[in-house]
């Protein structure tokens, strides 16, 4: 019998290495590990197939409304959810029996508290699922145990981490409790706590079987009309192409017959990828093996709860009398050849890889020493670049849905993601916020960069148990797309080689601390030290990678890992009262630049956006663009422009109505599905140009911007001549320009969007006439808190799909005096009717204490709600937040409910006072922005 505590000397002392890595092409960090299929297993039950069964274990359809792959978890789920929600006629088909895949090997781990409330609803919905509805429908038990869980913190930080879960906790009534260490060793004897800082114990946590809870959910589906057919591999994924050009879903193909169907959903977790490109679709996720051991029996850990020990990277679930120890390792092995045979099958344990978990289980627990081990289960799970599942309709074919890339967390996911993936399959959006699980939300040049997948996936798994901090940014695979102002250009300067010209990086070499989002890299904040340049991922020393020494941006990141103010906080202090008081600049260039034309173009535009945008040529409305429900998909700037010929980027050509669309870089793909879709589905006659990549765009911003501007445009930049929500062409330095009178900060300003060529000498103009009126470079951590003292929405965080602008503040934007019809309207009109059961309201605490979102909002001492979004606003020296308040009768949320209502804010376990406000409590008035100073 091997003892957990002997595991690691004999390893030590033998070495012997179980192919970690095939080194066959460069740098190939994967196994060609053999697997065996007779492996002990900790569940009772697995639903292998009996010996010599052989073809469909049902006759398949002629036809389908939907058909889901794969039979695991989120299979299951979603074909569960579709038929609660009304459809009969699905079909799931499983290669071979229900969770062969990777789901029946899977821990089944259920904590109900993560970073996200989005999470925190999904997780609340799979409990319920598991835990009461499906027994109550079936009269059959899933095998959920509540037996808690404890989360364990050896400093400061992870114990700050948990308090924050525990204030977001109280927001959705989940019962969480901090504990001491002496409290610790009471509720968990076994436990060593001489090294612990503290705990967060959640008492209704607990575990799932993945076989039981398959089982039942299949009996359930099958028993409201559902067919699910085992057995039956898919061969192929039929795509036809419409009479407008699109590509639709047509039919799934097997050996043993054809489907018409126009929906898939790929639910097939790490063969998910070639299922993909079956249709034609990018599914950026890899295959890596995840491991835990089963241990023996141990005397007293009977009913103890799960144990999550982020900072030894190891989890303890209990197994009846025994433990399953478990973790997240910075050497994980890729599976690269991902074989179609695969089924109720294992890997080898390379203990080589696993016995880092080893030291730090038999530390938390140390019975475990002296523990047997009764089996290893090592097998193949599916991770993504952002560890983030990958759902919705792919852009690529309309009615090609992914449910896959669970990153190990898909018994966990699967009841709340399941039911909003039937919810969109049915309906065309999901009910929630899933713009973070939304395959959308990755930009087409990344879906199929193997780099970036490979490399991002390997940081977001090493990183798993990591404290999850507000400015964290990946150092994997960046520099994948770079704007005109940080790609190295030539220099002017004297060369001592006359071919080879000396080159800059006009940003960097200012200092700039860049954040990645989605590809992009964008200006973060302008650190007084000098370059810090982003180098190549090094995969923190793993696979024999040389680490990266004298990092100097890693360096300043882990800096900025904290919950109190950080370090620079005195920087983005500066970087803001410079544009409050003088000017600055801020290079926004990874913003998406779309234009929409052709004859339809009018139409499409009354449909897609809230706001009128038909005004005169010239102008520039703020807008928004929202689902059927009246959620919000999207707020951006929308420019009419006049019928031109081609001076692209500049203007396109056009001989009727054409529209300059300016929006967020990070979600601009979101964007661009998500209009191609409405044009689809109106059948629209559009075009929609993307010419992100071909312009930069400078914003320049504070009450000098107009002196400074007026010394290098052409034009005429008084408030006569250029009012607020105008554009025109413009020359800047010799360079055609596109000038906008627009703010984003609450400030007056223009921004200038400008070909890729003239990038460089517009900005050097704008700095080099700057520089008396003391301009400066700022980022985007400034905006955030310029933006928000201003009270400006920022999507994806105090304005989403969940929302509608009316909860949003946003009324403004929507044409409801009109009787112009718009995509939304409809709810809007109704939820006006009805009164708002929510809405956005800005707070302010007057004690100088650092927020950043997920804090807790009490009325009266009741909970109603949590902080959106928070940062410290400089010019009013006070932290600022927002968050959307319920009444907890459940009756309208008017202003005199905000008004007549006393609020504190919870951080961390602390209540703090707060002021609400209706109205942005820095120039609720709107001069600045229109230039009236003083």
């Amino acid at each position: 019998m091997a003892f957990l505590g002997k595991a690691a000397q004999r390893v030590m002392a033998c070495r012997q290495t179980l192919s970690p890595l095939c080194r066959a092409t460069t740098r190939c960090y994967s196994s060609q590990s053999t697997h065996t299929t007779e492996k002990s297993v900790p569940y009772e039950k697995i639903l292998k197939q009996e010996d010599g069964l052989s073809g469909p274990t049902k006759p398949l359809p002629k036809s389908a409304d939907v058909v889901v792959i794969g039979g695991g978890s989120l299979g299951c789920q979603t074909l569960y959810h579709l038929c609660k929600l009304g459809m009969t006629n699905v079909v799931l088909l499983e290669r071979d029996r229900l969770t062969a895949g990777t789901t029946w090997h899977t821990a089944g781990l259920l904590w109900q508290l993560r970073p996200s409330d989005t999470e925190v609803e999904l997780l609340a919905h799979t409990r319920n699922v598991i835990s009461s509805e499906l027994e109550e429908e079936t009269g059959l038990e899933t095998g959920w145990i509540q037996n808690g869980g404890l989360f364990i913190a050896s400093n400061k930080q992870r114990l700050d981490e948990y308090k924050r879960l525990m204030s977001l906790g109280k927001a959705y009534g989940i019962e969480s409790y901090v504990l001491s260490p002496a409290e610790t060793k009471d509720l968990y004897p076994l436990m060593n706590v001489k090294d612990l800082y503290g705990t967060l114990y959640v008492p209704k946590d607990g575990t799932m079987d993945p076989a039981g809870t398959c089982t039942t959910l299949s009996r359930a589906a099958t028993a409201r009309g559902a067919t699910v057919i085992e057995n039956c591999p898919v061969t192929g994924i039929q795509v036809k192409v419409d009479d407008l050009g699109v590509k639709r879903v047509k039919a799934v193909e097997t050996a043993h017959g054809t489907i018409q169907t126009p929906c898939v959903v790929n639910c097939a977790g790490v063969w998910a990828t070639k299922l993909g490109e079956m249709a034609g679709v990018n599914v950026p996720l890899i295959a890596m093996h995840h491991a835990y051991v089963v241990t023996e029996r141990i005397e007293g850990i009977q009913n103890m709860p799960n144990v999550r020990d982020h900072d030894a990277s190891v989890y303890l679930r209990l197994q009846g009398d025994a433990l399953s120890v478990g973790g997240y390792e910075q050497n994980p092995i890729f599976w690269n050849d991902v074989s179609d045979k695969f089924a109720f099958s294992l890997f080898d344990l390379d203990w080589d890889v696993f016995m880092q978990h080893i030291d730090g289980a038999v530390n938390r627990v140390p019975a475990l020493e002296q523990t047997g081990i009764k089996s290893t289960v090592c097998g193949p799970e599916s991770f993504t670049a952002d560890h983030k599942p990958l759902m919705g309709e792919a852009p690529e074919v309309r009615g090609f849905f992914l449910g896959c890339g669970f990153n190990s967390a898909g018994m966990m996911l699967g009841g709340g993601c399941g039911k909003e993936l039937a919810h969109w399959i049915i309906h065309g959006r999901p009910e929630k916020d899933m713009y973070g699980y939304d395959i959308r939300r990755f930009h087409h040049s990344l879906t199929n960069n193997n780099r970036w997948i490979r490399e991002r996936s390997h940081e977001s798994y090493a990183k798993n148990y990591s404290v999850v901090f507000p400015f964290d940014e990946p150092l994997a695979s960046r520099n994948m797309r770079k704007d005109p102002f940080h790609q190295v250009q030539p220099c002017s300067n004297f060369s001592l080689f006359p071919f080879e010209p000396l080159t800059r990086d006009v940003l960097q070499e200012q200092g700039c601390v860049f954040q990645e989002r989605h590809g992009w890299e964008r200006p973060g904040w302008f650190n007084r030290g000098g370059p810090a340049p982003v180098l190549d991922y090094d995969y923190y020393g793993a696979y024999d990678v040389p680490k990266n020494t004298d990092y100097k941006y890693s360096e300043i990141l882990g800096k900025e890992y904290t919950f109190d103010f950080p370090p620079h906080h005195d920087v983005i202090r500066d970087e803001c009262l410079s544009c409050r008081n003088a000017v600055a600049v801020f290079d926004m260039s990874y913003f998406g630049k779309f234009y929409l034309t052709g004859p339809d173009a009018k139409k499409a535009a009354d449909w897609l956006f809230t706001a009128d945008v038909n005004k005169a040529p010239g102008s520039t409305v703020y807008t928004c663009m929202l689902n059927k429900r009246g959620g919000v998909e999207s707020d951006l700037t929308v420019s009419r422009l006049e019928p031109s010929p081609a001076h692209l980027p500049l203007t396109p050509e056009s001989n009727g109505e054409a529209y300059y669309l300016a929006i967020g870089g990070g979600v601009a793909q979101h964007n661009w599905s998500h209009i191609q879709a409405v044009l689809q589905d109106q059948g629209f006659r559009c075009t929609l140009i993307d010419h992100t990549e071909d312009m930069g765009m400078i914003s320049i911003q504070g009450p000098k911007s107009r002196e400074l501007l007026q010394e290098v445009l052409d034009s005429d930049l008084s408030n006569d001549a250029f009012p607020f929500s105008t554009h025109k062409i413009v020359n800047a330095a010799g360079h055609k320009v596109r000038a906008m009178r627009l703010s984003f900060v609450g400030e007056m300003g223009w921004e200038l969007h400008v070909p890729k060529e003239s990038c460089l000498p517009v900005y050097h103009a704008v700095m080099t006439a700057g520089a008396k009126y003391g301009i400066c470079n700022a980022g985007y951590r400034a905006i955030d808190s310029l933006s928000i003292e201003k009270g400006y929405r920022h999507w994806h965080a105090d304005l989403r799909p969940d929302d509608t602008p009316l909860e949003a503040g946003l009324a403004f934007t929507c044409k409801m005096k009109t009787s112009i019809p718009f995509l939304g309207r409809q709810a809007l009109e109704a939820q006006k009717a009805e009164g708002l059961r929510r809405r956005i309201v800005c707070f302010t605490v007057d004690e100088k204490v650092p927020m950043f979102g997920l804090e807790a909002i009490f009325r009266n001492g009741v909970p109603v709600g949590h902080l959106r979004r928070s940062e410290f606003g400089f010019a009013i020296d006070k932290t600022i937040g927002y968050g959307y308040i319920r009444n907890p009768d459940g009756g309208v949320v008017s202003p005199d409910f905000v008004r007549s209502g006393e609020f504190t804010l919870e951080r961390m376990g602390v209540t703090y006072k707060a002021t609400a406000h209706l109205k942005s409590p820095f120039d609720p008035e709107n001069k600045r922005v229109k230039g009236i100073y003083g």
